[in-house]
């Protein structure tokens, strides 16, 4: 596949290939996390269900450990996340940049997410997805929505992307590269 497996490469760039690289998939439901999980995974994406219930897809792919699950809603399950939230070496997040009604809550997850004490300090890649619709918001305008520049606690990076197509996929993961040898030295 174009991307022989993203998380292929990734491998090859680690500092510390015998060490496993733990990654949090989130973002709402409907933003694109298991089409992009797919690209990552060089899985085939024409076959998608949603992600019902607390459905968490756990993917170990030499080296790497990505969780993924839908957050929005759902309080009561909440405090289980928090499970999931140990010894996570990189956050990405996922919008869908073309559903502009969600920016508001969207934003009000991610905030909560970086106030939660385990991931204090976690690099945070946001993914601004579905770049390939003409109704998608561009990456900057998220970015000042979500107040983005006020994170002054871990490195961050907002990256326009489009899952199905593959765009910007890429530039997002080396990203994730530096900033997980950079946490780890």
């Amino acid at each position: 596949s174009l991307f022989q497996g993203l998380l292929s490469i990734l491998r090859k760039l680690k500092s510390t290939p015998d060490q496993e690289v733990r990654i949090l998939l989130l973002g709402l439901d409907n933003g694109g996390k298991t089409t992009l999980l797919k690209q990552l995974a060089s899985e085939d994406i024409s076959h998608i269900t949603p992600t019902q219930g607390f459905n968490i897809k756990s993917v170990q792919s030499q080296g790497f450990k990505l969780n993924v699950w839908d957050i929005g809603g759902q309080r009561k399950i909440r405090p289980y996340w928090r499970n999931y939230f140990e010894n996570t070496d990189l956050l990405i997040y996922v919008i869908d940049s073309a559903d502009r009604k969600r920016f508001e809550e969207t934003g009000q997850e991610l905030a909560e997410l970086l106030d939660e004490e385990k991931l204090s300090g976690v690099p945070v890649l946001i993914f601004a997805n579905k770049q390939d619709l003409l109704t998608a918001a561009p990456a900057s305008e998220i970015a000042e929505g979500l107040n983005l520049h006020t994170i002054r606690d871990r490195v961050w990076q907002i990256q326009s992307c489009s899952a199905l197509t593959g765009e910007g996929v890429q530039d997002g993961m080396n990203w994730v590269c530096k900033s997980v040898n950079a946490k780890r030295k």
